[in-house]
C-alpha cells in the first residue's frame, strides 16, 4: 500500500519513511505555498534517501490566514498548526494513509487527539506519527545511526517555517515578533546505511518512468 509521508528532509520525517519503509510503499510528500523553491531541499534529500518524492501545491491564502492568527497570537503554535491540518486535508484527495513525523515532545504543529480522530473520521484516513512515543533524545540517538545530518539555526529547508519567515518579511513582518529566538533545525546529507536503498532506487526509477 502507497503512503505519503510529510517530508521537509529533516531528520524526524526522514526517520518516518525509514520507519515505514518495511510495511509500506513510501513516497515523500512536501508542501509549498510557492513563496520560495526551498522544497528543492527535500527533493534533493528525497534522491538520497532513494524514496520517490512529489510536490504538494497549497494555496497561498491559507499561508496569509495563518500569518495572521501568528501575529495576533504573538505566537506560531496555532497557525502552525492550522496550516498542517490544511496539507492533511489535501494530502488526503490522493493517499488513505498519511505518516507524520512530530515527536513526542514537539510543541507546534501537533494536533489533539480530538483532531486526530477528527481527521481520520471525517477524511477516510489513517494518520500515523512513528515518533509520537519518542523524545528529541531517542530520536537524535537513532537518526546518528543511519544518517549524515546537519543541524543549525538558519538552514535552507524546506518546511512550513521557512516560507512563513520569508512570507512575514516581503510584507514588512519581523518574523522575531512570533518566532522563538533558538529553533535549531536540520537536513539529512547523507544516509550511512545501505539496508533497502537499491530496491527504493529501483521505485523512484520505475514512478519516474510511469
Amino acid at each position: 500500500m502507497r503512503v505519503a509521508v510529510l517530508f521537509s528532509g529533516g531528520k524526524d520525517s526522514s526517520l518516518s519513511a525509514f520507519l515505514m519503509s518495511p510495511h509500506f510503499e513510501v513516497t515523500l510528500v512536501t508542501a509549498t505555498f510557492g513563496i520560495e523553491e526551498n522544497w528543492r531541499v527535500a527533493k534533493e534529500v528525497a534522491r538520497i534517501l532513494g524514496y520517490p518524492y512529489e510536490v504538494l501545491k497549497m494555496d497561498e491564502e491559507i499561508l496569509e490566514e495563518a500569518v495572521e492568527m501568528m501575529i495576533r497570537d504573538g505566537n506560531t503554535r496555532k497557525g502552525f498548526t492550522e496550516i498542517h491540518k490544511k496539507v492533511i486535508e489535501e494530502v488526503s484527495k490522493r493517499f488513505s494513509v498519511i505518516v507524520d513525523g512530530i515527536r513526542r515532545d514537539d510543541i507546534s504543529p501537533k494536533l489533539t487527539l480530538d483532531e486526530i480522530r477528527s481527521l481520520e473520521s471525517r477524511l477516510d484516513i489513517h494518520y500515523i506519527t512513528p515518533l509520537m512515543g519518542f523524545s528529541r533524545k531517542t530520536v537524535n540517538l537513532m537518526t546518528r545511526r543511519y544518517f549524515e545530518i546537519e543541524e543549525g539555526n538558519n538552514l535552507y529547508t524546506s518546511d512550513y517555517e521557512f516560507e512563513v519567515r520569508s512570507y512575514m518579511r516581503d510584507r514588512g513582518v519581523d518574523p522575531s515578533i512570533v518566532f522563538p529566538k533558538n529553533h535549531v533545525q536540520s537536513i539529512v546529507r547523507a544516509r550511512k546505511d545501505g539496508y533497502g536503498q537499491e530496491d527504493a532506487w529501483k521505485k523512484v526509477e520505475i514512478s519516474e518512468s510511469i
